[in-house]
């Protein structure tokens, strides 16, 4: 029993890190990358269908991406949801190839970056706090079932404690590093 609640909290707070750094990879630094543009969705004969599912995505050079759209008449509409998106971004068609350039991070938009990713990076030890909390109540439920002891019971908390201050030690370190690729000039 001890085994499985452990095992789901591990699973589930692992989700959490995973979550978050893909949530990091959205967030640009001063480099071009690929994962930038890959929550955007692009209408395709009705529904919408992810950028790089109706385009090849590449990096030009380290402050430019390409995008080669697979139909001559999906450049309107990718750039369209470029300039939509949150990202700030402002694509240049030439023929089928579209550019997107990104633009120098100022010291004020890296400090807001930053704030930004802390807050993501809370949400993530939230998440993992909560997942503690319910694999915790969760021995408690056995205890007052009498499945288990006092002492697994307390041996079970130890062990969800490790657990969860390890992937807390995961989003810390996750936030470091792109803390300190937002601080690259």
């Amino acid at each position: 029993m001890l085994d499985e609640i452990k095992k789901d909290a591990g699973e589930r707070m692992s989700k959490s890190v995973a979550s978050l750094k893909q949530e990091f990879t959205k967030i640009r630094t001063g480099r071009a990358h690929t994962s930038l543009l890959d929550h955007i969705t692009v209408e395709y004969y009705g529904s919408p269908v992810p950028l790089n599912q109706v385009s090849n995505v590449g990096v030009e050079d380290s402050r430019t991406l390409t995008i080669t759209p697979w139909e001559k008449d999906m450049v309107g509409p990718i750039e369209k949801a470029i300039m939509k998106s949150d990202l700030g971004l402002n694509p240049a068609t030439a023929g089928t190839v579209i550019r997107v350039p990104l633009p120098p991070l100022t010291e004020e938009r890296r400090k807001d970056m930053i704030r930004i990713v802390r807050n993501e990076a809370e949400g993530g030890r939230i998440a993992i706090r909560n997942i503690r909390r319910d694999a915790i109540s969760d021995i408690k439920d056995l205890m007052k079932e009498k499945m288990i002891g006092e002492d697994d019971e307390r041996r079970g908390e130890d062990e969800i404690q490790v657990i969860t201050d390890k992937y807390v030690a995961e989003v810390d370190s996750a936030l470091a590093e792109k803390e300190s690729e937002l601080m690259e000039v």
